[in-house]
């Protein structure tokens, strides 16, 4: 479903999950001249799975990243950082490792993505005013952590690129993270930097 979704959102294809067209002629989305099908544009042969299943297999086989153990700080920096991580409660929503559903893949039957999939309420500071499915604007899944050390931009609008303002925008008030944020300015500039030593290292 989701790589059928993204093939339909993210590059206007349409396939048997996601059929139609995401704008019409005329309604503003596209100019006129564009070229509409009145089939999907991916479909599933006798011998033929299509796109979308050769994208859900290379999902679901993909490597996630590698954290270093060593940058940046040091190894007991960074080791120190995860049991701050712990301790003052941002894995309580960032969870370290989840069983996933039974595969034939040993590799795929834990994540360690640091998320709980779950919505979370993170109050009107980082709302977006936009609903979608049961998740109202001000809710968000928690977002995986794993390659956090290879990003630039944080948050799911991008809005920053610092990650102590990002820490600090799930502050706010009536964010459920509250005081896991009050707990994490609460620590000494060394355990702050230890804390961030490991998110930079994921």
């Amino acid at each position: 479903m989701f790589a059928a979704e993204a093939y339909n959102v993210e590059q206007g294809v349409t396939n048997e999950g996601f059929p139609f067209e995401r704008a019409n002629p005329g309604d503003g989305g596209l100019p006129a001249q564009c070229l509409f099908n009145s089939t999907t544009e991916d479909g599933v042969g006798v011998d033929d799975p299509g796109d979308v299943a050769r994208f859900a297999a290379f999902m679901r086989l993909l490597a996630p990243p590698t954290p270093s153990t060593s940058s940046p700080g040091g190894t007991r920096s960074i080791q120190r950082g995860a049991d701050l991580f712990r301790s003052v409660g941002c894995a309580l929503c960032h969870t370290p490792a989840l069983a996933t559903s039974p595969s034939t893949f040993a590799t795929a039957r834990r994540t360690r993505a640091l998320s709980d999939l779950l919505l979370h309420d993170m109050g009107p500071a980082l709302a977006d005013g936009i609903s979608q499915g049961a998740a109202s604007g001000s809710e968000f899944r928690t977002a995986p952590l794993w390659g956090l050390g290879q990003r630039i931009f944080f948050l799911h609008d991008g809005r920053s690129s610092d990650l102590v303002e990002t820490i600090q925008w799930h502050g706010g008030p009536g964010s459920e993270a509250r005081s896991v944020i009050g707990r994490f300015f609460g620590l000494s500039e060394q355990e702050k930097q230890q804390l961030l030593n490991f998110l930079r290292s994921l």
